[in-house]
């Protein structure tokens, strides 16, 4: 794993933002919007290729596309940014209704990622450890998924907000309207890391990724 570059701060136009919502008014926000999935739905179920895999690859494509969501603080407290981040997401054991969280390095092959990721659920898919590899690496993101409902809000309350700089996503159930399908999707974000327009922008390029799913081919 390769460590994280330090941020230029005297270059960083940021920095007073960081400062103020690290320091001063620690904060976090979420977003929660409705994502058009229908196109995606059809092209995962045809594929052959499993549909939460495929959502957990989308938003790692993403976030490893704007370091806002890569950042981190090194042991001094200095802002950084990893090179690369990596899902850890979240599965569900029915028989025991408890669920575990597992990693898997992203790969921007998606078909290379799909592969691993299901070797990885299929080894721990009778845990009953939280953690089953171990503690997650330094550079992840969380994703978790609530199958058994949709909703239109969701927040984590994360207690001193702290500094945990990586997103953290929660996916839904999906639901019908106007003759297409949606996925509700909620991203808490600490905003000391990203505005409201850097969430936004991430939001939005999800949408396009997921409006057109020929990667799933990959």
């Amino acid at each position: 794993m390769n460590a994280p570059t330090l941020i230029d701060l005297d270059a960083w136009p940021r920095r007073q933002h960081f400062e103020h919502y690290l320091r001063s008014v620690r904060c976090s926000y979420s977003m929660t919007v409705d994502i058009d999935v229908t196109d995606f739905v059809a092209a995962v179920r045809t594929s052959g290729r499993r549909t939460y895999i495929a959502q957990v690859w989308a938003i790692g494509s993403i976030v490893n596309r704007h370091p806002e969501f890569r950042m981190t603080l090194t042991a001094d407290g200095a802002p950084a940014v990893w090179p690369e981040a990596h899902p850890s997401f979240t599965i569900f054991h029915a028989e025991t209704e408890t669920f575990s969280s597992v990693s898997v390095a992203f790969d921007s092959d998606f078909g290379r990622f799909h592969d691993a990721a299901a070797r990885v659920i299929a080894d721990h898919a009778g845990s009953t450890e939280l953690f089953p590899q171990g503690p997650p690496p330094p550079n992840s993101f969380d994703v978790s998924s609530l199958p058994w409902t949709d909703f239109t809000g969701f927040n984590l309350n994360v207690e001193g907000v702290g500094a945990h700089l990586a997103p953290i996503f929660t996916l839904g159930r999906y639901h019908e309207r106007d003759d297409r399908t949606w996925l509700p999707v909620a991203v808490q974000v600490h905003h000391a890391a990203a505005d409201g327009f850097h969430t936004a922008r991430l939001i939005n390029e999800l949408r396009g990724l997921l409006s057109d799913p020929s990667w799933l081919a990959a």
